[in-house]
């Protein structure tokens, strides 16, 4: 039986938001992770944020749409992360780094 239109609508904002929700913590790991850092210890810590983010994302699917992982949810959620990476990283990396500066200032 398929789904209500209703749902489906749901499912796919859903797997918006999680694509963006995606990117955020992408930028806020490449801000995190810094330069300068031997090959290994890149590996291994991309390893772990990509094991952490799927985490995460399947948490929020779980709770939002019933972890219902059909192939056009992924779609959307690469559409979603492949739009906010080209349109909106670039202002929401600048944001963050402007919340650790005023909450650096103020811890020091």
């Amino acid at each position: 039986m398929p789904l209500k239109t209703d749902i489906q609508f749901s499912i796919i904002f859903y797997a918006l938001l999680a694509g963006i929700l995606t990117g955020l913590m992408f930028d806020l790991y490449k801000i995190i992770r810094g330069t300068k850092i031997p090959k290994i210890i890149i590996a291994i810590e991309d390893t772990l944020f990509w094991i952490l983010t799927a985490m995460i994302v399947f948490s929020f699917l779980l709770y939002t749409n019933y972890a219902f992982l059909g192939a056009y949810v992924y779609t959307f959620m690469l559409i979603a992360l492949g739009l906010y990476m080209k349109f909106i990283s670039k202002r929401c990396i600048k944001f963050e780094l402007g919340v650790i500066n005023v909450t650096s200032n103020y811890l020091i």
